[in-house]
């Protein structure tokens, strides 16, 4: 059997191509969102069956490219949650403590709150709206810092729009790491105010370290974030509502420590690479 994780056109068309010479079983797995571009349609190479990763993703399929419903199986992405078992773990905890605060002064952090975003630096992302919503938070909370974790074409666009807001001190831009534990490890408070998310592998390592989640109430964010019992839905595009649920969650330490009890229970037993590794076998 043939499997294409792939949002590549090209190794899509290539899959489909030696499926049909060679006679080999195709699969393709869908992990976002596709462009309604007419060739999809025409020449769609999905395979005998497709994997979508979320709910979300396979309404998008049935609905923009009119796959029918017994073709496509939802199987959501997975994460070795004991790698990212830190926080709410005593034992645990105490190991990675230090480390984390010799992580915050690497990046130059002060004592002060820290939210974080790990993503692409795209306009679909939502980036703009954080950064927005950080000037907000900065007139309660003075001390708040905001890591924006990842590399992408928007940077420039990014730092332009901190500098004429004035909260440069505050807004600190980290390359793409290969790791991100050590970047969640910082963080107080994860955001992900994407404008579409096929479903946010992120956001799955934020709750499963532990970490209070905000979340835009978009595709797969929505089968990630219960809201108000794991994390909190946002309005997509809404600046002043992601800066109410940042303060929200940084002024109430007990609620905050609830919720990401909550996400890593939730992702633990929901979200595991071994129950991916099986519905993909299935």
């Amino acid at each position: 059997v043939q499997i294409v994780h792939s949002q590549s056109r090209t190794t899509q068309v290539l899959g489909c191509l030696l499926a049909r010479f060679s006679g080999v079983k195709h699969i393709s797995t869908c992990h976002g969102f596709f462009k309604k571009r007419f060739s999809r349609k025409i020449f769609p190479c999905w395979g005998q069956k497709v994997i979508a990763i979320s709910e979300q993703v396979k309404e998008h399929l049935m609905n923009d490219f009119g796959i029918e419903e017994e073709k496509i199986r939802v199987s959501h992405n997975g994460i070795d949650v004991e790698r990212y078992a830190t926080r709410n773990t005593p034992h645990l905890l105490r190991q990675t403590g230090q480390h984390a605060t010799r992580k915050r002064k690497e990046l130059g952090l002060s004592d002060g709150p820290a939210i974080g975003i790990i993503a692409r630096l795209s306009d679909v992302k939502g980036h703009i709206y954080l950064i927005e919503a950080m000037k907000i938070v900065l007139n309660t909370l003075p001390n708040a810092q905001l890591l924006i974790v990842g590399e992408g074409k928007m940077k420039e666009e990014l730092i332009n729009r901190v500098n004429s807001l004035g909260i440069q001190k505050n807004i600190f831009f980290i390359p793409a790491v290969a790791d991100t534990r050590d970047v969640l490890g910082v963080m107080d408070l994860f955001v992900m105010p994407s404008l579409k998310e096929g479903l946010g592998l992120a956001l799955m390592e934020a709750m499963a370290q532990g970490l209070a989640v905000v979340g835009s109430d978009v595709g797969g964010i929505k089968s990630l974030i219960q809201d108000g019992i794991n994390g909190l839905l946002v309005k997509p595009a809404d600046s002043q509502d992601i800066a109410r649920a940042i303060l929200e969650l940084l002024q109430d330490t007990r609620k905050r420590d609830s919720l990401g009890r909550e996400a890593q229970d939730f992702i633990r037993k929901n979200f595991s690479q071994e129950k991916m590794v099986t519905q993909t076998e299935e």
